[in-house]
């Protein structure tokens, strides 16, 4: 199989993954935080390592407000909910996947307001639409980094300052760029990241992360065990026990440990430029099919990991069926959990077919690919 569904979930792992979580599961796999025995305890000091590891990777000094998650949905909603009130209003984007548009319309009902901004048909937003949408209640601006549909690459750093300059938390959706693209939560005036483990971080899945800058306070969600303060019946009040009721998925996280561990050795400019080579190569060979529409950036510089596109007069769900039953090709068709994004481009009635690539994808199978797109396209009159 050729593996061009990263957007969704990157694979395959680093066998650093594979084993860390082996590793964990037959060594040391016993309740962190609830007991004093060794396994315990081991398990204890890998968690803490590995929120330092995040705090690393985004330029953020307090591990202890590095949040674990099953997702990156599971964070969105934590953040967004934890963090609005009613009579409070939130900025947003058309390139939203519905883990962002979805709890805010549900906020509708306690009186939250919200602003959708528009973005042009290539996914990009003017910075200015933000800024003009500003009111005097508004807390909260979230925007993707990187679209999950197009590819698109929004300025972050530049709404990060707006945000700043007008008292307003900004938190970012980094599903399709923690792990590809550099975050500096300090230098971009990030207040909350949320991002899950099983993508660019190359954890497993039921992983995610929400990190909290120093100026937030979130409310919990929910209620209960923590290892610490037994005795109260009330939650503790201190990160990251304020957030973390429940048993940890420690298998999980000692993947993504090892998947951070990679990518830092590996270097992000590394990754970021294989990904951007190889979509780069897909971009140029695609673009010489007159019967294959692409969608998105037209600059390749604006573009992150992600390309959709149709052929004409066959259906999305067709062709990914095609790539998948006939050239054992793996991508995802549709809407993409993103209906106003493909509203914005203009697909909203026929979907797309999403191509992903991955810090592991080839230049032998971008040509696959390509060829194989090309012959399905032939069965067009």
């Amino acid at each position: 199989m050729i593996y061009l569904d990263n957007a969704a979930t990157t694979f395959p792992k680093p066998k650093s993954v594979t084993k860390s979580i082996v590793d964990c599961m037959t060594k040391y796999c016993a309740n962190p935080g609830r007991s004093s025995h060794t396994m315990a305890i081991e398990g204890a000091k890998l968690i803490f390592e590995t929120r330092e590891l995040v705090a690393k990777l985004f330029n953020f000094d307090d591990p202890l407000r590095v949040i674990f998650t099953f997702n990156a949905t599971d964070s969105l909603n934590l953040a967004i909910k934890g963090v609005l009130q009613p009579g409070d209003h939130v900025i947003t984007t058309s390139m939203e996947h519905n883990s962002v548009l979805r709890p805010i319309h549900q906020l509708k009902s306690i009186g939250v307001e919200s602003t959708i901004i528009d973005c042009d048909e290539e996914g990009l937003i003017n910075i200015s639409d933000i800024e003009n949408a500003i009111k005097y209640n508004t807390k909260l601006i979230v925007t993707t980094h990187v679209s999950n549909l197009t590819g698109s690459i929004l300025p972050i750093k530049e709404i990060g300052n707006i945000c700043r300059r007008h008292n307003i938390f900004y938190l970012i959706d980094a599903a399709q760029s923690a792990g590809v693209l550099e975050i500096d939560m300090e230098d971009f005036n990030i207040d909350m990241l949320a991002a899950p483990g099983h993508k660019g971080l190359l954890g497993p899945q039921g992983t995610g992360i929400l990190v909290i800058g120093k100026n937030v306070d979130i409310r919990q969600l929910k209620e209960g065990g923590t290892g610490s303060e037994s005795s109260k019946l009330t939650q503790p009040s201190f990160y990251p026990d304020k957030l973390e009721s429940g048993t940890p998925n420690l298998p999980g996280i000692a993947g993504l440990n090892a998947g951070i561990k990679y990518i830092l050795n590996k270097g992000l400019k590394s990754i970021y430029s294989h990904e951007k080579k190889v979509l780069d190569l897909f971009i140029d060979e695609i673009s010489k099919n007159d019967k294959i529409e692409i969608y998105g950036p037209k600059d390749k510089n604006n573009r992150c990991s992600v390309l959709p596109l149709n052929i004409r007069g066959i259906d999305s769900s067709e062709v990914a069926f095609m790539l998948d039953n006939k050239y054992h090709i793996a991508v995802r068709p549709g809407l993409h959990c993103a209906p106003l994004a493909h509203k914005t481009i203009g697909t909203q009635s026929i979907g797309a077919v999403r191509f992903s690539v991955g810090p592991f994808t080839k230049k032998e199978e971008i040509i696959y690919a390509v060829n194989a797109l090309n012959e399905i396209s032939k069965e067009i009159k």
